[in-house]
């Protein structure tokens, strides 16, 4: 149960003394141009900022690696390190950007980009965004880059957007490990990192690009939410993200921005078997669940309640969705039905509770099953659930939600939790898998989720939103649904 917002006040204030003193290498006064940008950061670095590893969206957030490509919108590939390229078969060509240095001043060239996306291709394990991909890249010339995959893939611009293939220089690369210290490319260069604590990032004055605004970032790890908050509150930090729900309510709303992002809270159904096997009882649980009162009750008002799988983080997608046809519902007449979810993220324990409490009301018998995600996932593939709450992101790091679709509903996809199979689906999301990037790709993934909700293999619930704080005196902070940019060339405090 959450505590009154009168409650809260004296463990944020506690936590403002923990915090006091964190920042206090940033400078305090001075015009808007002397200011650095201090920063407040949830999860602390979990493999050294190693680029090969999750840590990359911190490098990216800080503007201090870059990538090949960098993506719109709409999630369409756009020039960054690469001005341009193209495709022939399995082989992509990309032209390299002339005139980029590294923050060690040594010079971009292609021998570069082959070294660090080599050694992204070869890692044990892989980045994320190379699963089940096979990728090899050369360099034609000084200025150009051929990269050739096991198949014919429509995304390798797209995967090459990833954080996670960051081009660093070569003092970067050091036996197995990979130090993005002085070694990028961006208008911040990172020049210390205290373990778990802190990073400091200074202006980098021979930039390819636009000058950065600020000189300079400070950022502190502060895994505790209500810490954030209070840092915010007290003016410690400049720029807060991932502001629990609970907090933002007694935040000054000015300072408040809220990011749709793309991320569906889903309650998969088990079509494989027990009582949703019977697609009348899952139409029955699809139109018992009220997901405005999951937003309102659950969310306090700050998620935006689904229409379709995909949410307002891909803002072409409404525009696309035709009308569903549904399955009429049937009577539940008792049916007995399991379940599980976890207790990892905050919400998801509450979610599941107010889902049994709209279910029982249309008729089911409802037990819980809630646990860590660790010791319950395995069971969840397993198909051990009637049914499945999960925050899931939908698009995955290449920025499309074709695989995310595909890995979760086709028939051979490896997670799919509704043991879902249905021919019709499945050469949607195939289609959808194959399609050419742009316009034709978009509408194969909304056939592919229309043919997915048709069977209500799942129901989609809310999509979650992420609250970031910036303090009154911050201009041009980014707000990114794919959480890629944070501080930018254009961010400063007046």
């Amino acid at each position: 149960m959450r505590l009154p917002a009168r409650h809260l006040l004296p463990v944020a204030l506690a936590s403002t003394l923990l915090l006091t003193g964190c920042f206090s290498g940033a400078s305090a006064g001075g015009d808007g141009a002397g200011k650095r940008v201090r920063v407040a950061m949830m999860q602390p670095p979990r493999s050294g900022l190693s680029p090969l590893s999750d840590d990359a969206f911190k490098l990216s957030r800080w503007s201090t690696a870059e990538t090949l490509v960098e993506l719109d919108a709409n999630g369409d590939a756009r020039p960054a390190l690469a001005t341009r390229w193209q495709q022939s078969g399995r082989t992509w060509t990309f032209e390299i950007r002339d005139g980029v240095t590294f923050h060690d001043g040594t010079r971009l060239d292609a021998q570069a980009v082959v070294r660090s996306l080599t050694r992204a291709a070869t890692a044990a394990p892989k980045p994320r965004i190379l699963d089940g991909v096979t990728l090899t890249a050369k360099a034609v010339d000084a200025g150009t880059v051929s990269v050739t995959t096991a198949h014919e893939d429509p995304l390798v611009p797209q995967r090459l957007s990833s954080p996670q293939l960051s081009v660093l220089a070569a003092r970067a690369y050091t036996g197995k490990t990979v130090n993005p210290v002085g070694a990028g490319t961006g208008p911040f260069e990172l020049t210390k990192v205290n373990g778990t604590s802190s990073a400091t990032l200074d202006r980098y004055d021979g930039y390819w690009g636009a000058k950065a605004k600020s000189p300079g970032i400070d950022v502190r790890f502060v895994p505790d939410g209500t810490a954030r908050a209070a840092a915010l509150r007290s003016g410690e930090a400049d720029i807060v993200e991932a502001i629990p729900v609970s907090q933002a309510a007694v935040l000054d709303q000015d300072l408040i921005t809220e990011v749709p992002m793309p991320r569906t809270n889903t309650l998969y159904l088990n079509t494989g078997k027990g009582a949703f096997r019977d697609a009348s009882l899952r139409a029955a649980a699809r139109e018992a669940v009220d997901a405005g009162a999951l937003v309102e009750g659950v969310y306090e008002g700050r998620a935006d309640a689904a229409e379709g799988l995909l949410g307002p983080a891909l803002p072409w997608a409404a525009g696309l969705r035709p009308p569903v046809r549904r399955v009429e519902a049937g009577s539940p007449r008792g049916a007995a039905i399991t379940i599980g979810t976890y207790t990892d993220r905050a919400e998801m324990p509450e979610v599941a509770a107010a889902l049994q409490q709209q279910l029982q009301k249309a008729g089911f018998r409802v037990k819980l099953d809630v646990r860590e995600y660790a010791n319950i996932e395995s069971d969840a593939l397993a198909g051990e659930f009637d049914a499945f709450v999960l925050s899931r992101a939908t698009v995955l790091d290449s920025g499309d939600p074709a695989a995310y679709l595909y890995s979760d509903f086709a028939s051979d996809g490896t997670f799919n939790l509704s043991r879902f199979s249905d021919e019709a689906a499945d050469a949607a999301l195939r289609k959808a898998a194959d399609a050419p990037v742009g316009d034709a790709r978009r509408a194969a993934v909304i056939a592919a989720e229309a043919a997915v909700l048709t069977r209500d293999a799942a129901v989609p619930l809310l999509h979650e939103r992420v609250i970031q704080g910036d303090a009154a005196g911050v201009e041009g902070a980014a707000h990114d649904p794919r959480e890629r940019r944070l501080v930018t060339a254009d961010t400063y405090v007046r």
